[in-house]
């Protein structure tokens, strides 16, 4: 780890000011930063602390939605009772992300930034060769062991799992990231590798995440977050979906929808294919399985990773009988 300088941000306009510095990094709950410092991936020259800023850490319920500050703690939002009714996905994300130590430390604004957890990423000395870390030396995952990586959202530059739970929830529910003056819709927040995978999102040089914003919706009432891993505690997703239903009033028929993937894309991947062959349309189990079909199409498999294809299927089947209302077989 790296000598650096420390400087404490007295407001958001200088903590967006120091964010803007060459080798700046800001500290919230620390628990991604120290991690990333200690693998030697992350060295900033100076750490920016907004810890203290005032006004950042409050949930905000009106009727139209909530507004989570950037500096919440995850287990303050897992367990707010707004949240809870209004936006369950969200919540049991939030409970099924890390460690009890972590959640009662993270901020929900620190954790749209984690990065990624590809093994590849984070031993820079046994694998020089990575996109994120050194544009343009290549891709060691690829033609690697890439039982963990990604089958959706992939490149030629980089094949590295998004490692986010609450941001699947986020995209599912049409949530905004609030960036100062500027909005960014959470699809469009969380950017596909392309030919530049060390940009991972869409925040600009001296612009920091103020704020959550979740419009409030029958879809996200009656939502949920189903997560597959290897073991129930402290393991990030081999599989995840976020589903959020709304019937019309005969019980039955799905008048609006929202699916989103967790663990098998670069980035949270919302399966618009899964709720437009939903909508509309009597929830049947016939008519699950053909929607859960889609929920990897356009998937480009490497090798080991082949097992996420059945995978993701089985957790969107599963996600969306777990939102049917009762009485449907």
């Amino acid at each position: 780890m790296r000598n650096f300088a420390y400087r404490r941000a007295g407001s958001v306009d200088d903590a967006r000011r120091a964010a803007a510095e060459a080798g700046a990094m800001l500290l919230a709950g620390g628990t991604t930063l120290l991690d990333l410092a200690k693998c030697g991936v992350a060295a900033p020259e100076t750490v920016v602390d907004i810890t203290h800023l005032r006004g950042l850490d409050t949930i905000a319920h009106d009727p139209s939605g909530v507004t989570i500050g950037a500096l919440a703690k995850m287990s303050a939002v897992a367990t707010d009772r707004g949240i809870c009714a209004h936006y369950p996905a969200v919540s049991e994300a939030l409970w099924q992300a890390a460690s009890a130590q972590l959640r009662n430390m993270a901020t929900i604004g620190g954790n749209l930034m984690q990065r990624t957890r590809c093994a590849y990423f984070r031993d820079p000395v046994a694998f020089p060769a990575c996109n994120k870390r050194n544009p343009g030396s290549g891709c060691a995952a690829i033609g690697g062991v890439t039982r963990n990586h990604a089958v959706l959202g992939t490149s030629q530059s980089c094949i590295a799992t998004n490692p986010g739970d609450l941001a699947v929830a986020l995209v599912a529910l049409d949530a905004e990231i609030v960036l100062g003056e500027r909005r960014v819709a959470a699809d469009a927040f969380f950017l596909l590798p392309g030919a530049t995978p060390q940009r991972e999102h869409a925040i600009e040089p001296g612009e920091i995440i103020t704020a959550i914003r979740i419009p409030v919706s029958a879809a996200a009432c009656n939502s949920t977050y189903l997560k597959v891993r290897g073991r129930q505690s402290y393991e990030f997703a081999a599989a995840s979906a976020a589903v959020g239903m709304e019937f019309e009033a005969d019980g039955r028929t799905i008048r609006d929808i929202r699916v989103a993937l967790g663990g098998v894309a670069t980035k949270p991947w919302r399966v618009h294919a899964v709720e437009a062959v939903l909508k509309g349309q009597e929830l049947s189990p016939e008519a699950i399985d053909r929607a859960a079909a889609l929920a990897t199409e356009g998937a480009v498999i490497h090798g080991d990773n082949r097992t996420k294809i059945s995978l993701v299927q089985r957790v969107v089947a599963r996600a969306i009988i777990n939102r049917k209302p009762r009485g449907i077989a």
